[in-house]
């Protein structure tokens, strides 16, 4: 099981470059963080459409299907199955619940004060707020909007930073952000420093999902019997794992201290690199453009009622 294959986690896709990878990151940030915060406050209509508009995002930048397949896949199955649960769970309502027109449908009238006017009733459309029950199975009105609230916030929040890291270098990434936060630093707040620890995070994923498939690999070329073992047993095996996974990781993060160190990495203010050159262009102002009409649209239709 290749772990860097199917689950890319925060890699970076070198090649080949979409125009997903061309956009300013400073944009593609403002992109990501307007996903993960226009879904407050949202209808489910919006929160739907923030996940297809993420699937067409994919699909047309035309990012190789090896990439996104098995974890969209896995992210879509994931959903559903929130989804399903979701629905035909209790909605946390111990409440008997009545129709709201009467057992004879008679037909209901009211009389203006002023005029003596009889009036018709606007719908005589049926309300149920229990959608679906048979059996043990009962799909209400609430459980399902609960439903596709938490199924469509899961999609979004980790597909839309995976794309994100997949589109966008570590150093285009700290470029952007070092350079949104240059007005803290009228605050003396270490803006470089947060902006190399970051670089250093995000260069560490891989590196952790190698050492898990490593370890992960080992065990299962020794061919134990789980078995035999007993829960004790395997407890104590993975016990083990784990902890040499965690000497693994100290060890590699001790390396790249040193390495650092040697090459003059001792200040940021004394060794600083200039990553990027980070200039708007006319596909960035596209986007900016993009974004505005995503908010007014936002305001427009996706508020919640």
């Amino acid at each position: 099981m290749d772990l860097l294959r199917s689950l890319p986690l925060g890699l970076y896709l070198e090649q080949p470059q979409t125009w997903l990878h061309k956009i300013d990151p400073r944009v593609k940030f403002a992109w990501l963080m307007s996903f993960l915060t226009s879904y407050v406050l949202a209808n489910n209509f919006w929160r739907v459409l923030l996940v297809v508009i993420l699937i067409l995002a994919t699909l047309i930048a035309r990012i190789p299907r090896r990439v996104w397949q098995q974890q969209m896949g896995w992210l879509l199955m994931l959903s559903f199955f929130v989804l399903a649960m979701g629905a035909i769970s209790p909605d946390a309502m111990g409440v008997d619940y009545q129709p709201r027109l009467p057992g004879n449908e008679q037909i209901l009238t009211q009389q203006a004060f002023s005029k003596n006017i009889i009036q018709e009733p606007a719908s005589n459309s049926k309300y149920s707020y229990v959608l679906f029950h048979k059996g043990p199975v009962k799909v209400t009105r609430r459980s399902l909007d609960l439903a596709v609230r938490l199924s469509t916030i899961i999609f979004t929040v980790i597909y839309s930073t995976n794309l994100y890291l997949l589109t966008t270098a570590p150093e285009e990434i700290t470029s952007g952000i070092e350079s949104l936060m240059q007005p803290l630093r009228r605050f003396k707040l270490p803006v470089t420093e947060i902006a190399l620890t970051l670089t250093l995070s995000l260069r560490f994923i891989p590196l952790v999902l190698e050492e898990v498939q490593n370890l992960f690999r080992s065990v299962m070329t020794r061919a134990i019997n789980w078995k035999k073992l007993g829960l004790k047993g395997g407890f104590k095996v993975w016990m083990t794992v784990a902890e040499r996974l965690l000497e693994n990781l100290l060890l590699r993060a001790d390396q790249m201290a040193n390495a650092m160190m040697v090459r003059g990495f001792t200040s940021p203010n004394e060794h600083r690199v200039q990553w990027h050159d980070l200039r708007f262009k006319g596909r960035d102002w596209l986007a900016i453009a993009t974004l505005i009409l995503f908010w007014g649209i936002r305001l427009a239709i996706g508020t919640q009622v």
